[in-house]
């Protein structure tokens, strides 16, 4: 027996937010990729630690996706099995979500020694490092226009002179143009890296809590809507 009145405008709204959902899924997912490939690429961090929000988002994302499908099958179909596994599933995502913001959360107070050590792991295996590595090393100090960890002298042992850093630490790019200018303002960029990417991060990570917990915010509507149609179409059973 199809619901009628208030419990057919539940449905409707349950297939509507279904469809948000799948968009928030695919969000999730969205966000969770940038993030990861800003921690493991851009910011060269490899720590398996740092990885963990960001995975857990994209999961999660990806569950959703599929979730939010079945969702709508089960609120247009009337299923009350459909909807009430919806119901439960949902609940299930929410609160790994939420988990995921206070992982996410709990990070931020440890991205500082994090970076230190990836960064200076970085300077450590420059000269020895492959090509690709070198190449993502440079381009991370003209991008961010630093050097170094804490300062450009943190490349003393660069080369023998101890007065030379690498040429992506110059503010004009050319050929041999970090050669003995270590502390040379003029020629280099002696702001360290560390500073620079802590912030980067940490908006990252913020984007991916604040992603996370407006999700889990419609979910919980999502589910109360659920709650409501599977009491409706529960009732219709009994009436027949």
């Amino acid at each position: 027996m199809a619901v009628e009145g208030g419990m057919k405008c539940v449905k409707f709204l349950l297939f509507f937010f279904n469809f948000i959902f799948w968009l928030c899924g695919l969000a999730l997912i969205v966000v969770g990729i940038l993030v990861q490939v800003s921690l493991t690429q851009t910011f060269m961090i490899n720590d398996v630690s740092t990885s963990g929000a960001p995975i857990v988002v994209i999961i999660v994302g990806a569950v959703i996706f599929f979730i939010a499908f079945f969702g709508c099958c089960g609120a247009w179909q009337e299923n009350y099995c459909m909807v009430t596994t919806f119901a439960i599933l949902l609940s299930l995502i929410c609160i790994v979500e939420i988990a995921a913001a206070i992982t996410g959360y709990v990070y931020r107070k440890k991205v500082s020694a994090v970076v230190q050590d990836s960064l200076t792991e970085m300077i450590t295996n420059y000269k020895n490092g492959t090509d690709k590595f070198r190449v993502s090393v440079d381009k991370l100090q003209e991008d961010l226009k630093c050097c170094g960890v804490n300062s450009s002298a943190d490349w003393r042992n660069f080369a023998p002179d101890g007065n030379t850093v690498p040429d992506s630490c110059c503010r004009n790019v050319t050929a041999n143009c970090g050669v003995g200018a270590m502390m040379d303002a003029a020629k280099v960029y002696t702001e360290g890296c560390r500073g620079i990417v802590e912030e980067l991060l940490q908006k990252n990570i913020l984007w991916v809590i604040v992603a996370a917990l407006v999700i889990a915010f419609l979910q919980i509507m999502g589910i109360v809507f659920a709650c409501c149609l599977m009491r409706g179409i529960r009732s219709g059973y009994e009436v027949m």
